[in-house]
């Protein structure tokens, strides 16, 4: 989809892919391999996770910054610096490996940097464990029946004068 897609397309596909992420996450769900490949467009053009086998509780999950080196060497060497546990993610690495591609890079950023940062997970999963249930819905908001019902009316008032 991606290698054939317009530019429209393009920009219209990250920002699901990237609202397909944040839907997960606030759901508790952290999908693990967050790569283009794992995620499907449906035939509304709303993008979808498929690939199951490293799904994980957002609230199991440790999200932090990459520590600085403690020298430049440090940051040269082929061995992280710093210590990593199993369920430890670095969000800020998620770009090595998504935005490689500069036509996905640029609508990516623009819509969705915050996933980039840990704060993000972070906030994510303090509204997780706070109960805070969410909403989602599969269509876009000018399509919600209470924007539909207030088009009409506005419409027939106008129509009225």
């Amino acid at each position: 989809y991606l290698d054939r897609a317009t530019p429209a397309e393009l920009e219209q596909v990250v920002r699901e892919y990237g609202n397909a992420i944040r839907d997960l996450a606030i759901a508790n769900i952290f999908p693990g391999d967050l790569l283009w490949r794992n995620f499907g467009v449906t035939r509304d053009g709303r993008v979808v996770f498929y690939d199951y086998d490293e799904l994980e509780y957002l609230t199991d999950v440790n999200f932090r910054r990459i520590p600085p080196p403690p020298n430049p060497e440090a940051e040269l060497s082929g061995e992280p610096w710093y210590g990593v546990h199993r369920n430890d993610v670095f969000p800020e690495e998620f770009a090595t490996f998504l935005l490689g591609d500069p036509r996905l890079r640029e609508p990516f950023l623009r819509h969705h940097a915050a996933l980039l940062e840990p704060e993000f997970w972070q906030d994510c999963q303090r509204r997780v464990e706070a109960g805070e249930l969410v909403d989602f819905f599969p269509y876009p908001e000018s399509l919600r029946f209470r924007n539909r019902n207030r088009n009409r009316n506005r419409n027939r008032n106008r129509n009225r004068n």
